[in-house]
């Protein structure tokens, strides 16, 4: 039930116009899918925007963790998030503050929210939920913010710091006790708590534990992510034995492959962008290093960049020949199992 009144608050943010701009991308996109042709009639209506790149933990597969960033560390200004709002809002009913970094850590993160929530917007975050104590998880909830992702990767300190290095697991259940009583106090539906569990070999064996745990605390929804890694050929030892849980599977000669055959498709570069801390335009989540920047808005509009020669050859490599695109090779967007044989 929890889960459909989070669905049923997203489509509340609709409007005749925002209905009419997702009948045109989607029009446009299956298009676009069939001749092949980069053609794109709307605006996204989902954007990723970043708060900061800067985080408290050394996750081994993160370039945010591993401090592995080309790009500058930094935290997105207040007053350049109020222009950038003020040229989406028109289309955008959902944004996602979370690309790189910890968002809690940007000292006015909650402002951020309650400026979208001003434009009608859906806003959801995802946090490794250290920075969350009761006070904090009241200022939270009054922000209006809708989802609240809490990372929580083992239901142990040993199996948790495993991935989440340098991270404390008591930290995380404390806060999201504090979210869960902070949400009863003002009988508040929002934000919807989910237990995000990345699935990895030393964690694995935990996975129902961690939905005991959710029931047993109160959080609304458990969700399994499967991990990605980027030098998996012969075995990484973050693979899980659970192919289910992988994105990966072992081949008769020992070597690995990814799962999925990408399609030359990706509804993404219709739907959706994703805005860096210091305006970068990227075309999505996977370009963590923001490789493939498309312009910035320090000095263009949105509008020009999302109709831009840039973008438009982007999705267009996307529709011929998606696979040769490196930040693609990895990510099952539109993909199919593949199969053998």
């Amino acid at each position: 039930m929890s889960t459909f009144k989070d669905q049923k608050n997203i489509v509340k943010q609709l409007t005749i116009r925002r209905i009419w701009n997702v009948v045109a991308l989607r029009l446009s996109y299956s298009l676009a899918r069939i001749f092949k042709i980069e053609r794109n009639w709307g605006k996204p209506f989902a954007l990723s925007i970043e708060p900061t790149t800067a985080c408290n933990l050394g996750c081994p597969a993160c370039p945010s963790g591993l401090k592995a960033f080309s790009r500058p560390t930094g935290k997105i200004d207040l007053s350049n998030h109020q222009n950038w709002l003020s040229q989406v809002s028109k289309s955008v009913f959902y944004i996602n503050y979370y690309f790189q970094g910890e968002p809690f850590l940007h000292p006015q993160f909650l402002e951020l929210i309650r400026e979208a929530k001003k434009h009608k917007i859906y806003t959801a975050t995802s946090t490794n939920a250290h920075f969350i104590d009761l006070k904090k998880a009241k200022e939270i909830v009054n922000s209006g913010l809708d989802r609240l992702i809490i990372s929580i990767d083992g239901l142990t300190q040993e199996t948790y710091e495993s991935y989440r290095i340098n991270g404390q697991l008591e930290k995380v259940i404390a806060g999201s006790k504090a979210m869960v009583q902070a949400k009863k106090e003002v009988q508040s539906e929002t934000p919807h708590l989910i237990f995000q569990f990345l699935v990895v070999k030393a964690n694995e064996h935990q996975i129902a534990e961690v939905q005991a745990l959710a029931t047993e605390i109160g959080i609304d929804e458990v969700r399994f992510k499967t991990a990605q890694v980027y030098d998996y050929k012969h075995g990484n030892e973050l693979i899980p034995d659970n192919e289910a849980y992988s994105r990966y599977v072992k081949q008769k000669d020992g070597t690995y492959r990814f799962k999925y055959k990408g399609g030359n498709s990706c509804w993404r570069m219709w739907s959706s962008s994703v805005l860096t801390w210091d305006g970068r335009v990227v075309p999505c989540c996977f370009d963590k290093d923001a490789e493939h920047a498309l312009g910035s808005l320090q000095e263009q509009s949105f509008e020009s960049i999302w109709n831009s020669s840039e973008y438009r050859t982007f999705r267009g490599a996307v529709l011929r020949d998606r696979n040769s695109i490196d930040i693609c090779t990895n990510c099952s967007e539109g993909a199919k199992v593949w199969v053998d044989g």
